[in-house]
């Protein structure tokens, strides 16, 4: 078989889990290490379907711990390795997540969304904003897309493997138990033969030469003896996290310019919102739409030249306040009229109760 899993362009429909397989295939990831948990198992199970015929691997760690820092053993290695997770499971790569952060260190991995706190449900929401951006001690260095679409699984995946092996920072699709499950068409490609050039993993250990003579030494720590020492070594790394903002940060806006009210909201929760504008549109009430893409870094900017047109606003999750909690710090210093709000912990959203929403309140 070829050793390119897809060539040319292939309207498929699938699954989201599968769609991230087929994405990492086409990222040329070399393995998976992963953990079985609901709703991000089936990825796991395509990928072993999948990654034998075209020579990757994949490896079953005892725990989501485990699977956490044998990703980072494969990539101080110079493999291109990824994992997935959810729920619990996200919690318990926090560590690992932290290391990777600290050593710099080009960690992927999908995060497929369930109801929290603890093992609550396996199916939907949008409860791990938190944990995905901030979580685990530290500064949250990392990148996280948050995905609507298939499509979007497929191209954000194959984009975190660039951006991740690019800026030296964990890089995450955040993504949830609806997407993970349904089905949806979507068209997959080779990225390199839409001229996107597939950035390539190189190992952190195990160099030829003699380190400090044939070659510089690797400084791989995550730990420090002081205080002093600590913050000579932290304050680099988030000068150049800062420089790499505006490099990675992407966001969606439609109709801002003269909208009387915007919509927020991220993920699959934006499909609602996007179509509930779309429908009063029709009807000629002037809304909005924004959608930060990535959570983080999150589009603050984008966000505050927006408010600076329309600052009321109408912010939709599945959660208590997590993608609030980002926008009320990106609009700190903006006068805002209105921010309301509809929180819907672990319940999807329709375009019908955005809609009656906006025009009970006009």
């Amino acid at each position: 078989m070829t050793d390119k899993p897809i060539q040319g362009e292939k309207r498929v429909f699938m699954t989201g889990n599968e769609a991230l397989a087929w994405a990492a295939l086409a990222a040329k990831a070399d393995i998976m290490y992963g953990y079985p948990i609901t709703p991000q198992n089936e990825v796991m199970h395509y990928w072993t379907r999948l990654a034998p015929k075209y020579g990757r691997k994949f490896l079953q760690t005892e725990d989501e711990l485990s699977a956490g820092f044998t990703t980072i053993g494969g990539i101080l290695a110079g493999r291109k390795a990824f994992s997935a997770t959810a729920g619990p499971g996200t919690t318990l790569f926090q560590e690992p997540i932290s290391m990777a952060e600290m050593m710099r260190i080009p960690l992927v991995m999908a995060i497929m969304q369930r109801g929290g706190p603890s093992t609550a449900t396996v199916i939907y929401s949008q409860q791990e904003v938190n944990m995905v951006t901030y979580g685990g001690n530290g500064e949250g260095w990392r990148v996280v897309y948050s995905t609507a679409t298939h499509q979007e699984l497929y191209d954000y995946l194959i984009k975190s493997f660039n951006t991740a092996w690019t800026y030296r920072f964990p890089t995450f699709v955040l993504a949830d138990g609806y997407q993970a499950k349904m089905r949806e068409p979507l068209v997959m490609y080779d990225p390199e033969e839409r001229g996107m050039k597939m950035v390539e993993a190189t190992p952190f250990v195990g160099l030829p030469g003699m380190p400090g003579k044939d070659r510089p030494a690797a400084h791989l720590r995550n730990t420090f003896s002081v205080e002093e020492e600590l913050y000579e070594a932290i304050i680099p790394i988030h000068q150049e996290y800062e420089a790499m903002i505006d490099h990675v940060v992407e966001w969606e806006e439609e109709d801002v310019d003269d909208a009387e009210v915007i919509i927020l909201s991220h993920g699959v929760v934006s499909r609602a919102a996007k179509a509930a504008k779309n429908r009063l549109r029709e009807k000629g009430y002037k809304v909005g739409y924004f959608r930060p893409i990535t959570l983080r870094p999150f589009p603050e900017k984008q966000l505050q030249r927006v408010a600076a047109k329309c600052n009321n606003f109408l912010l939709a999750e599945s959660a208590l306040g997590q993608l609030a909690r980002l926008v009320k710090e990106a609009l700190f210093n903006v006068p805002v009229n209105k921010l309301e709000t509809i929180y819907k912990p672990g319940v999807g959203f329709t375009a019908e109760e955005l809609i009656e929403k906006i025009e009970g309140t006009r």
